[in-house]
C-alpha cells in the first residue's frame, strides 16, 4: 500500500517526466528528419544536375552533328550555284567570241566588201552613162521632133493663109500682086496660091436639143447625167533606183483621209448627251421587286421609313432648293441688309423702269 501511495503521490512527477522525455524525442526525431531530407535533396539534386549535364552534353552532340549536316549541304549548294554560274558565264564568253567572230566575217563579206562595192559602183556608173546617152538621144529625137512640129504647123498656117488668098491669085488677064511684071520671076506665094484650094465658108452645125429626162440622167447616156467616179487601175511601173519608198505606199499618204482631233469629232454636248443615255439605261435596268397589289393590304402594314436628310434632328437643308446664301438671323449684327461697297451700275439700276422706242418696258 505504501508502494502504491508513493507511486500515486509520484504519479503528477512522473506524466512531467514522460511528457518532457516524449517532447525531446520528439525534437530529435525531427532534426533527425530534416536532416536526412537534407542529405536525401542534396543527393537528388546532385544526381539530377548530373543527369541533366549529360543530356546537355547529348543534345550539343545532336544538334552539331545536325547543324554541320546542314551546313555541308548549304555548302554543297552555294558550289553548285556558283559552279553553274561560272559555267555559263563561261558559255557566254564563247557565245559572244563567236558571234563577234561571224558578225565581222558576214559585216566584211557582205556589207563592207571591197571589190563588190567597187564592181557595184561601175555597174553603177556604167548604167548611168548608157541612162544618160539614152536620155540625150531622146532629148534630140524630140527637139528634132519639134522643129519638125513647128515646120509642119508654119506649113499649114501658110497653106490656111494661101486659101484665105486664093482671091488674090493672077489671071490671064489680071496679074496679081504676088506676080508683078516688073520682076523677073513670080514671087514664091504665087506658087503657093497656085497650088492652094480656095477657102469655103462653112455654114454653121444646128445644135441639137439637150436630153433632159431624168431617166436617161440615171442611165448616165446623156451628156447631162449624174458622174460617176471610177477606180482607176493601178499604173504599172518600175520600181526606181535609189532609197525611195513604193508608189503605193506614197500614193495612200498622199490620199489618206482627214483624221479630225477628239475636239473636232466629238459634239460639244458630248457630256449632256452621255449623262442622258446613262439615264435611259438606269431606267430600263431599274428592277423593282415589291409586288403591287391593289386590292389587298399587304402594303399598308408596311412600316415607313424616313428619308435621312428629313429625318434628321437638325431638320432638311434648304441650300439650293429656297436660297443660295446660307442665312443665320442669330449671327446678324444689325437689322439692315446687305449692302456692296461699290455703287451699282446705271444700267442694271433703271432695268424695268423706262420704255423703249417700241413702247415696251426693258
Amino acid at each position: 500500500m505504501a508502494t502504491l501511495a508513493r507511486l500515486q503521490a509520484r504519479s503528477t512527477f512522473l506524466a512531467h517526466q514522460y511528457y518532457f522525455r516524449n517532447s525531446a524525442v520528439d525534437v530529435f526525431r525531427r532534426k533527425e528528419y530534416d536532416a536526412a531530407i537534407k542529405i536525401q535533396s542534396w543527393f537528388r539534386g546532385c544526381r539530377i544536375r548530373a543527369y541533366l549535364s549529360y543530356l546537355h552534353r547529348v543534345a550539343t552532340v545532336i544538334q552539331k552533328c545536325w547543324r554541320g549536316y546542314l551546313g555541308r549541304q548549304h555548302y554543297q549548294l552555294i558550289v553548285k550555284l556558283e559552279f553553274c554560274t561560272m559555267k555559263m558565264n563561261l558559255y557566254n564568253a564563247m557565245a559572244v567570241r563567236i558571234q563577234k567572230r561571224w558578225r565581222g566575217y558576214r559585216i566584211r563579206k557582205y556589207c563592207f566588201n571591197y571589190f563588190y562595192l567597187k564592181e557595184y559602183l561601175k555597174a553603177v556608173s556604167e548604167t548611168n552613162d548608157a541612162i544618160r546617152e539614152a536620155l540625150e538621144e531622146f532629148a534630140e529625137m524630140k527637139e528634132r521632133e519639134e522643129k519638125k512640129a513647128d515646120l509642119e504647123r508654119e506649113e499649114k498656117k501658110r497653106d490656111y493663109q494661101a486659101r484665105k488668098m486664093h482671091y488674090l491669085l493672077s489671071t490671064k488677064q489680071i496679074p496679081g500682086i504676088y506676080n508683078s511684071p516688073f520682076r523677073k520671076d513670080p514671087d514664091p506665094w504665087e506658087l503657093r496660091l497656085q497650088k492652094a484650094k480656095p477657102l469655103r465658108s462653112q455654114r454653121p452645125k444646128v445644135k441639137q436639143k439637150r436630153d433632159v429626162n431624168i431617166s436617161n440622167r440615171l442611165a448616165c447616156t446623156s451628156a447631162r447625167s449624174l458622174p460617176q467616179s471610177e477606180i482607176l487601175p493601178p499604173i504599172d511601173r518600175k520600181q526606181c533606183q535609189g532609197p525611195f519608198r513604193d508608189i503605193t505606199e506614197v500614193l495612200e499618204q498622199r490620199y489618206k483621209p482627214l483624221e479630225p482631233t477628239l475636239w473636232m469629232a466629238e459634239p460639244i454636248n458630248e457630256l449632256k448627251m452621255a449623262r442622258e443615255e446613262l439615264r435611259k439605261q438606269e431606267w430600263m435596268r431599274n428592277i423593282n421587286d415589291n409586288m403591287f397589289l391593289p386590292f389587298s393590304s399587304y402594303h399598308k402594314n408596311k412600316k415607313y421609313i424616313p428619308l435621312m436628310h428629313s429625318s434628321s434632328k437638325y431638320g432638311p437643308n434648304s441650300y439650293g432648293s429656297q436660297h443660295f446664301r446660307d442665312e443665320n438671323p442669330k449671327k446678324w449684327i444689325c437689322d439692315k441688309d446687305f449692302q456692296t461697297v461699290l455703287p451699282s451700275f446705271d444700267l442694271f439700276s433703271k432695268y424695268g423702269k423706262l420704255y423703249s422706242k417700241a413702247g415696251q418696258i426693258i
